[in-house]
């Protein structure tokens, strides 16, 4: 199994730094966009890059499944063992206004778990990457989670407007809070010490988390719902009722924190 997982991530590795090229040539220019549904935006660059993936990886890996957010979901998948899962762009709006607040994030499944992940931002080349049991790195070197174990003074990517609401602020004291619009770069920041969590409260579909979950967790990190569930892939439904992502010492703290937001899937 080790060779077959280091046979996939160096053609995943190949593919991906193609995927960067093609994401170079459509950033700051005059990309054509507009919207799936309102208020999912989707442009020329989302379908290049999905195309070029999909030729790619389906080509050398014909038995494997398929699923991608700018693909009709083909259930054939479901039969399938070891599964791509890929976003072509993960923080499209960014992307689209010229911000390099964006990645393109690509998978492989297997069983229902990510085995080989890749996070990468072109324009700043920030490459993460991680393999099943092998650990993780950006552009080369080994990452860690950090080892903090309480939220005061902690780094949060996340809402501060939900915490108010919630009235989760005083539990938080001194919490500096940030946004960053692809979820997948948040919980790679986690991974590599630029924030102690990520939490988004708000259903995330698999093509958003899944090679960033390996990543975190081969960081030293951990990736849940709000219930304390891990995160299965390549379900029927492509959904996550949300998504808490942290180092495992700060984890049982926003687990007590976030007791009182119970299964509910935003706020």
């Amino acid at each position: 199994m080790t060779d077959l997982y280091d046979k996939d991530f160096h053609l995943l590795t190949r593919v991906m730094q193609e995927a960067g090229d093609i994401a170079r040539q459509y950033f700051n220019g005059n990309v054509k966009s507009w919207e799936k549904k309102p208020g999912d935006p989707v442009s020329e660059a989302d379908l290049a890059l999905d195309t070029h993936f999909r030729s790619k990886l389906t080509a050398a890996r014909p038995d494997y499944g398929w699923l991608s957010e700018e693909t009709a979901d083909d259930k054939a998948r479901l039969e399938k063992s070891r599964v791509w899962i890929i976003d072509p762009i993960d923080g499209t709006r960014s992307f689209i206004a010229g911000k390099p607040e964006f990645t393109i994030s690509a998978a492989l499944v297997e069983d229902g778990k990510p085995v080989v992940g890749i996070v990468y931002n072109p324009i700043l080349e920030e490459y993460y990457e991680a393999v099943k049991g092998r650990g993780a790195k950006l552009n080369g070197e080994i990452i860690t989670c950090g080892n903090k174990s309480n939220l005061t003074n902690a780094h949060l990517i996340a809402s501060k407007k939900a915490f108010d609401w919630h009235g989760w602020l005083d539990d938080v004291e001194g919490a500096k809070f940030s946004h960053v619009n692809s979820i997948a770069y948040r919980m790679v920041k986690v991974a590599s010490r630029h924030a102690d969590a990520s939490l988004s409260l708000t259903e995330k579909s698999d093509w958003d988390i899944a090679a960033a979950d390996l990543i975190l967790s081969e960081a030293g990190g951990i990736t849940t719902t709000t219930r304390g569930d891990e995160l299965i892939y390549n379900r029927k439904s492509i959904n996550q009722i949300n998504v808490i992502s942290s180092g495992k010492n700060i984890h049982p703290k926003l687990m007590e924190l976030l007791e009182s937001f119970g299964t509910a899937k935003s706020f």
